[in-house]
């Protein structure tokens, strides 16, 4: 049995009603929904609190004779396949008379009327048959070493290698498209620094040039100054005319490496992504038919 928090204790609010997720896995698919919808409302209005790798009723019992709070609402979403223990969970929170919603019970039904089969009842099912769940985890593991011009040597592996000025998304951006599985390498582009040689050597293909606009730019540089004492140094940082020079050079190096040009101004991190995945696909596509 694992216990953990999705969020540190210090990003919710003190009157933040929490959600507890309940797993015989990971909780990964429960934590996934419950944070798209806490999504939907004020950030730290919801805390979830998650309980994994649970085998025994016991378990549950004595998590919550710990963790129950009358000062809070509260509420459980669980996943869990065994039958038996979903259902010893469900009547266990309805005696302590906390709603509960179960993420994946109705689903395995649905299932098995569709294909007539009995469901196998395996916890953590896929991520032990699901190739997908460890090219992830080999992504973001790729992903923290190739960050912010990291190990610029590796460059040539990667699947996709963003480069633009400061505060393009390239990190969040990165971090997206590891999630997805691609091994993604980001590199800074700076007034009067020469990027990486190895960069040359990545098909241009999957490089990929990151572009905003100037006041979209100096805006977000601005407010990284007001909260970070350390920007506070470099005065030009958030000069609009700076940034202008520096955008220019960017392009030009781009322009040099013959890469794909992205704007980022007023886009969802997911909706660049989809530019980026949709230019990879053809890419591999055209490549395996030749």
């Amino acid at each position: 049995m694992t216990v953990n928090f999705d969020q540190n204790e210090e990003d919710y609010n003190d009157d933040a009603a929490i959600v507890h997720v309940i797993s015989d896995s990971l909780g990964d698919t429960a934590s996934g929904v419950v944070g798209a919808a806490a999504g939907q409302f004020e950030r730290g209005s919801v805390h979830i609190k998650r309980l994994s790798k649970v085998t025994d009723i016991e378990q549950v019992r004595a998590y919550f004779d710990e963790n129950a709070d009358p000062n809070h609402p509260t509420a459980v979403f669980h996943t869990i396949v065994d039958s038996s223990l979903r259902n010893e969970v469900r009547h266990e929170l309805d005696r302590r008379g906390i709603p509960s919603i179960d993420l994946i019970g109705p689903a395995i039904s649905v299932l098995s009327t569709l294909t007539g089969s009995e469901p196998m009842n395996l916890p953590g099912a896929i991520h032990n048959t699901d190739d997908r769940y460890f090219r992830r985890v080999e992504a973001m593991e790729y992903f923290v070493e190739h960050d912010d011009g990291r190990n610029p040597q590796d460059l040539p592996t990667a699947d996709v290698v963003l480069v633009g000025v400061s505060r393009t998304s390239k990190t969040p951006l990165s971090m997206y498209l590891a999630f997805l599985g691609f091994k993604v390498a980001n590199v800074p582009l700076a007034l009067g620094v020469n990027p990486p040689a190895e960069l040359a050597d990545v098909d241009p293909g999957r490089v990929f040039g990151l572009v905003s606009t100037t006041d979209t730019l100096a805006t977000i540089r601005q407010s990284r100054l007001s909260d970070d004492a350390a920007y506070a140094v470099a005065s030009s940082y958030a000069d609009p005319q700076e940034i202008s020079v520096e955008q220019m050079e960017a392009r030009a190096e781009m322009k040099k490496l013959g890469c794909i040009v992205i704007h980022t101004e007023n886009k969802a991190v997911e909706e660049t992504a989809a530019e980026i995945i949709e230019h990879v696909e053809a890419l591999d596509k055209a490549r395996s038919n030749s």
